[in-house]
């Protein structure tokens, strides 16, 4: 395993994970409305998602890049377009505040497993997450290691899993401290722009690194 190669991975799935997307504002909006519990129990759903989708990165990739080494380099391509895509996307997109809730609404609580299930299949059923880890981690995967390619994504996978746990469940921590900040269109606007250029320099880190 070329731990260098795993380091720079760990950076751009913290990167990741931080840019304004639909899991991480999804944690956000429910934890203001319903509280930390439930933004946890979210947190641990969608980071448990991560597992599907580096599976089937895993288990079919690898077969192909060692069969076909050129399609590296499409897979690359691939990645290269989607996150330009998604950029394009983000910038395009206008600001919109949060609709922001009671913090301590009435009522009882969804239970743990019901809210894991809801962040699971919210994760495993987006299209999207599944074709960003099938161009996202073959990129780092070193084909001299001694470590299989099935062995260095699985542990790439449980790595991100890990990590957008602990941020997301300090995204649902914090998202009391943020509440007066949430409502204003202009917060929104610069984590636009955070969003476009840290896709971007995904982007550029294809090729560079």
């Amino acid at each position: 395993m070329n731990w260098d190669l795993y380091l720079t991975f760990i950076m751009a799935a913290l990167a990741l994970t931080l840019m304004p997307g639909p899991d991480n504002i999804f944690v956000l909006t429910e934890s203001l409305s319903r509280g930390f519990y439930r933004g946890m129990s979210l947190s641990a759903g969608l980071a448990s998602g991560v597992l599907v989708h580096t599976l089937l990165a895993a288990t079919g990739i690898a077969i192909l890049l060692r069969e076909w080494p050129q399609l590296a380099f499409g897979i690359r391509l691939a990645g290269t377009l989607y996150l330009v895509y998604l950029a394009y996307g983000a910038w395009r997109d206008d600001a919109q505040p949060l609709p922001v809730e009671a913090q301590h609404p009435k009522g009882r609580s969804m239970p743990f497993w019901t809210s894991f299930g809801k962040g699971f299949l919210m994760n495993v059923l987006n299209p999207k997450v599944t074709l960003f880890f099938l161009a996202l981690l073959p990129q780092f995967v070193d084909e001299e290691a001694a470590w299989s390619e099935f062995q260095q994504m699985t542990l790439m996978g449980g790595s991100f899993m890990v990590q957008a746990f602990i941020l997301f469940t300090g995204i649902a921590k914090l998202a009391a401290y943020l509440h007066p900040y949430l409502a204003s269109p202009k917060f929104w606007n610069y984590t636009r722009w955070l969003q476009v250029f840290v896709l971007l320099f995904i982007t550029l880190g294809l090729w560079l690194f």
